[in-house]
């Protein structure tokens, strides 16, 4: 009897940033060779402090690397951003283990 594959995504939120990124690059905002530069100094400058493990630290580096892109074509707000992502940290720290994350209103 065969195995089931292992899950493409360590995380949910790996696979829910991967797919952002890719429907941003399929509306146009920005090419592939583009991003490929930027991640690709992403990773150079958090590896050089630690092993990138391909899991949360990798993808906290896409996830840098996604954010300077939407600051750097006027899609979002440095501001914006911090608030957003403090939001969901309160919203996950508040969370019982195994309940979905929700942010409030």
């Amino acid at each position: 009897m065969s195995q089931p594959p292992e899950p493409a995504f360590e995380a949910p939120w790996h696979a829910q940033l991967f797919a952002l990124t890719v429907h941003l690059n399929e509306a146009g905002h920005f090419g592939w060779g583009d991003w490929a530069e930027a991640f690709g100094a992403t990773l150079k400058r958090h590896g050089l402090a630690r092993e990138l493990d391909g899991g949360d630290d990798y993808f906290n580096a896409w996830l840098e690397t996604l954010e300077t892109f939407l600051i750097a074509r006027d899609m979002a707000e440095a501001g914006a951003l911090g608030e957003m992502r403090a939001a969901w940290e309160r919203a996950y720290l508040a969370t019982p283990h195994g309940a979905p994350v929700v942010l409030d209103d």
